[in-house]
């Protein structure tokens, strides 16, 4: 079985890519970065790896054209928070880096409070954090 998922994208300028996530409090893992063709991010306490490709890497070995990431969206990357306070610390840090918010923080549900945001190359990622104390409990 699998020990490990490594979500693969494409950027138009993988230096460009670093300074943004790098803005947004992110690290890289400098054994898997490749100068202008990749560089290796990594999120959250598991070390969940997201490799960020040159466009021209990535339609290499996926042998297909990219999405237009202003006309659609090919996944949504949620990413935990520790606090309200903390999603709206990241929005605030998303636009100072040049990224795009599509949806400001707010409440969601009662429990969820949330923010949505483009990066550099239209990728829609979610910032979350959840209140599981105040999260529905199941029916029976």
């Amino acid at each position: 079985m699998a020990k490990e998922l490594w979500i693969n994208l494409p950027v138009q300028d993988v230096k460009k890519s670093k300074t943004f996530f790098t803005q947004l409090g992110f690290s890289f893992n400098t054994q898997h970065d490749n100068g202008d063709e990749s560089a290796c991010l990594i999120i959250g306490d598991k070390n969940i790896v997201v490799m960020l490709f040159a466009e021209a890497v990535f339609k290499k070995f996926t042998g297909t054209n990219l999405v237009d990431t202003q006309q659609a969206s090919e996944v949504l990357l949620s990413i935990d928070a520790e606090s309200k306070e903390e999603v709206d610390a990241m929005a605030k840090k998303v636009i100072e880096a040049g990224g795009k918010l599509f949806g400001k923080p707010e409440e969601h549900q009662g429990w969820m409070y949330g923010c949505g945001f483009t990066d550099l190359d239209g990728h829609r990622w979610n910032i979350l954090y959840m209140d599981t104390n105040k999260m529905p409990k199941p029916s029976l």
